[in-house]
């Protein structure tokens, strides 16, 4: 099989249905999608199997639905079904709590780093805050684009902060404060539960 077709050499793609220029906001998704893919890619070469077992698992789970995720911001026909599912997200708002609940009560703002590992998720975090960002935009020119990409890469970042996170906890190694944050974090959980308790 020859890899190079030269169909894309002035500046087109094919996508799911359709061909569109290369810098096409729908392009520009997919393909930070796919940058997501390869940090988290990254952070699985990086963690030890021994520590990180049930996080491997959801890594490469993530991985399949970042692949479907980049598909359906691909796919423009209409005969062709949607592949990630809500209940995906879902998924992600489980492990969310479990990572929370894991990793010490948070304060302050923290910068990205600590463990190697830890920093290629935060890398993953901010990529997948910019691909949300362009589906948005996507939506904007085609509202038929993807709802629940969205929702799953808005989700999906929260993830990625708090497993960033739960790598360092179980590393012994401590979250980087920024130093002139105030405690944000612990007076909004004080206010959750005092408007709670009204």
């Amino acid at each position: 099989m020859r890899l190079y077709t030269r169909t894309g050499d002035k500046g087109k793609t094919s996508i799911i249905g359709g061909r569109v220029d290369k810098d096409d906001v729908r392009v520009d998704a997919y393909g930070t999608v796919d940058e997501v893919n390869c940090f988290v890619g990254q952070a699985i070469t990086q963690l030890d199997p021994s520590l990180f077992e049930d996080v491997l698992e959801d890594l490469e789970k993530i991985q399949h639905e970042l692949f479907d995720c980049g598909g359906d911001l691909a796919n423009v026909s209409k005969k062709r079904e949607k592949k990630l599912e809500k209940q995906s997200v879902e998924y992600l708002e489980r492990k969310i709590d479990e990572l929370i609940a894991e990793a010490p009560e948070l304060e302050r703002f923290i910068l990205p780093g600590g463990s190697p590992a830890s920093a290629s998720i935060h890398l993953a975090r901010t990529v997948t805050r910019r691909a949300e960002r362009l589906v948005v935009s996507l939506k904007k020119a085609d509202p038929d684009a993807s709802e629940t990409a969205l929702q799953y890469l808005n989700r999906l970042s929260d993830y990625f902060f708090a497993l960033a996170r739960v790598i360092n906890f179980r590393l012994n190694v401590n979250d980087v404060e920024y130093v002139r944050s105030a405690k944000v974090f612990r007076e909004g959980k004080r206010k959750e539960e005092k408007a709670g308790e009204q």
